[in-house]
């Protein structure tokens, strides 16, 4: 599921969050493989059916990884870990490592575009600033590596937590660097659609695939939606914008269905409608690229709500990768290329 933080990087962080705060006082391996439990649990929510594609798109993501609700159960965890291996004197050190193995999960998910409801129970906001890609190599690799290394020298502790901490070090130093640099593009599209006299009713600044170099960005108006690229080795600092209707009159028909406040909350208005073969289907503008979108949702048909909602269908299509990684992979190092369709 592509709204999931990559479970390799989340089973990576819980495990080297976990031997860095056990330290010596119990095994590297021991720390680690009880870091890897905790650090994937809060995922296992995507084998919850709520009865329909969208409403399991929207609850991804919900109470098991809020902070209120983990912050309840860490020391319920760190109790059963320091009972399971006779270690209670380290109870509370358990449980501080089973708390920031929780809530790293949760921060690291909510630097992805997908949504985290972290707020809940008093608030469903879907918190989601898309610094990095769900999937970005370069931010689990340093992880791992520290983390393989601990485990290989777990005899010279010493070392095995150096290696460890460090790790850790790159790749929050990696987080820091999608932040910044996305904080740069979204300058650069912003003067952009200034010097265009665009003005934006909402403004996606999120990576693409694999990496923090090729940005593509997004800036709706009521009628339309801007689709560009832009990246940190282009010639000019200048999106490559291409212009796309996002189906105004669909929008005005479906206002106030039950399937569009829904999905327009929670991508927080970064939606687009258009009629397929009879049938309204919604687009989640922040997740894939024209025309191909992770999520899209068949709501009903074109020429309106039908007197009782219909239930989502999933119409969500993934890229050709023989076409897509290509493009990606020229477009990155700075080839003006347009995306392929």
């Amino acid at each position: 599921m592509i709204g999931r933080m990559d479970s390799v990087s989340q089973l990576a962080l819980g495990a080297a969050v976990g031997v860095a705060v056990m330290g010596r006082r119990t095994s590297v391996a021991k720390a680690a493989g009880w870091g890897a439990v905790l650090g994937t649990l809060p995922d296992l929510d995507v084998f919850i059916d709520h009865g329909d594609p969208m409403l399991n798109m929207v609850r991804h993501r919900a109470e098991s990884h809020a902070l209120f609700w983990l912050t309840l159960c860490a020391p319920l965890f760190a109790a059963g870990i320091a009972r399971l291996h006779g270690e209670w004197p380290l109870w509370r050190r358990w449980w501080l490592a089973a708390w920031l193995i929780l809530i790293t999960h949760t921060l690291l998910d909510t630097l992805t575009i997908y949504g985290t409801q972290l707020a809940l129970p008093f608030s469903n906001h879907p918190y989601g600033l898309g610094s990095v890609f769900v999937i970005d190599p370069l931010y689990t690799l340093p992880l791992l590596l520290g983390l393989l290394l601990a485990l290989a020298c777990r005899q010279r502790p010493g070392f095995a937590l150096r290696a460890n901490t460090a790790g850790l070090a790159l790749s929050t130093v990696y987080l820091l660097w999608g932040m910044a640099v996305q904080q740069h593009v979204r300058g650069i599209a912003q003067a952009s659609l200034d010097r265009q006299g665009l003005r934006a009713d909402a403004l996606l600044v999120t990576p693409t695939a694999f990496n923090s170099v090729l940005w593509r960005v997004v800036a709706t108006t009521p009628t339309h939606y801007h689709e560009g690229f832009y990246s940190l080795l282009d010639a000019q600092a200048e999106p490559l914008w291409e212009t796309h209707a996002r189906g105004a009159e669909l929008i005005q028909a479906y206002a106030g269905h039950p399937g569009y406040e829904r999905l327009n909350r929670f991508a927080k208005g970064l939606v687009a409608l258009q009629a397929v073969d009879g049938r309204a289907h919604l687009s989640d503008l922040r997740m894939g690229q024209t025309p191909t979108y992770s999520f899209t949702f068949d709501i009903g048909p074109a020429a309106g709500p039908a007197a009782a909602p219909e239930p989502a269908q999933a119409r969500g299509r993934r890229p050709e990768l023989a076409r897509a990684l290509p493009w990606l992979w020229a477009r990155l190092r700075g080839e003006p290329l347009p995306p392929p369709r």
